[in-house]
């Protein structure tokens, strides 16, 4: 072997050292680009697989309310009545359409219940045990909807335990429910609607503050059909002159 290397030769492994690096880099660039295209496409069909998915579980969970809904709205009366559609539901007492329409509402909560459709079926699946007097029910499918993500949501299982309150003699918790929806100012329960419970529920163990709601809601909306309801809740509490 000889003791000295030529200046040519040393050139040559030079050339050769440089262009080895050059294919490693080359080389290990395109693996680690290959798995971050192939972990994007990965992501991309599971995604695509979670949307179609929740797709379909949005459209079957909307029928399935739908069914409710045609129930919950369906006619009260003799079915052989000829005036009436055939195809039309129809129940013998108020009771026997809000039983069915309770079965079907709960089966689309039970079966959706992280759509949107399924939370608004228990929801009405409590106005259907409330009908029917089962009032401890409704309070207890209420408490799955309270704390919901969708704040509308929340807002009128608040609302409707409030008013479940009212009714079963828990006014101080009603009236502090309303207190706290009335500033939330949510779409689906109106601060007027929630002003207007709010002053109905003071009527008896607060007559001075219940006016002052109603003064406030002629303040707030004058002019309007909410004026006229608390000028008459007005006049049941003030001393006639």
């Amino acid at each position: 072997m000889p003791e000295h290397i030529s200046r040519k030769e040393l050139k040559q492994d030079k050339i050769k050292e440089t262009i080895e690096h050059g294919a490693e880099a080359v080389y290990s660039h395109s693996q680690t680009t290959l798995l971050i295209v192939l972990a994007l496409l990965v992501a991309a069909a599971a995604y695509g697989g979670w949307r179609f998915y929740s797709d379909r579980q949005d459209a079957a969970a909307q029928q399935a309310l739908d069914l409710g809904m045609k129930a919950y709205g369906g006619r009260v009366g003799p079915a052989a009545d000829p005036s009436v559609d055939p195809s039309e539901v129809s129940y013998s007492d108020e009771a026997a359409r809000s039983q069915d329409a309770l079965q079907k509402f709960t089966a689309a909560a039970d079966k959706y219940p992280n759509t949107k459709s399924g939370k608004r079926a228990r929801y009405y699946a409590v106005l259907c045990l409330e009908d029917l007097e089962k009032q401890n029910q409704a309070l207890e499918e209420l408490k799955k909807l309270t704390s919901d993500s969708d704040s509308e949501i929340a807002a009128q299982a608040q609302y409707q335990t409030a008013v479940l309150y009212e009714r079963t003699g828990k006014t101080d918790e009603a009236v502090k429910i309303f207190r706290t929806l009335a500033d939330k100012h949510s779409v689906f329960v109106p601060r007027p609607m929630v002003l207007l419970e709010l002053a109905a529920a003071l009527k008896a163990s607060s007559p001075k503050e219940a006016a002052t709601v109603y003064e406030q809601i002629k303040k707030e909306y004058p002019n309007s059909a909410l004026s006229e309801e608390a000028d008459r809740g007005l006049e049941l509490i003030l001393p006639k002159s």
